[in-house]
């Protein structure tokens, strides 16, 4: 099961967890998460070792789709504390301001 965090939840947690960005290249040059990691989707299974297991990640898209579907994969091959950010950067940009919206 995929277990969500809120937007407000994933900016209030910005600097204590890791914030796992799975969109491309050009997405995260638009805006992204300050200390986010990018590895895109599609990267992951090669990437795994880049991702921690012992710590806690919230997962994000643009709008929550391909972040819950890293969820799901990594949940599959065991980590644990895996959060999907429920609507992506596009709901952070709705509260921050600060965060291009696209």
């Amino acid at each position: 099961m995929i277990r969500n965090v809120t937007a407000e939840e994933a900016l209030r947690a910005v600097g204590d967890t890791v914030l796992l960005d799975v969109r491309e290249q050009w997405e995260f040059d638009i805006v992204h998460l300050p200390g986010a990691t990018l590895i895109p989707l599609s990267s992951i299974p090669f990437r795994l070792k880049e991702v921690p297991a012992d710590k806690t990640i919230i997962v994000y898209c643009h709008t929550g789709v391909r972040s819950q579907q890293a969820c799901m994969f990594l949940q599959d091959k065991g980590w644990q504390e895996v959060f999907n950010l429920e609507g992506g950067i596009d709901a952070c940009s709705a509260i921050d301001e600060s965060l291009e919206k696209y």
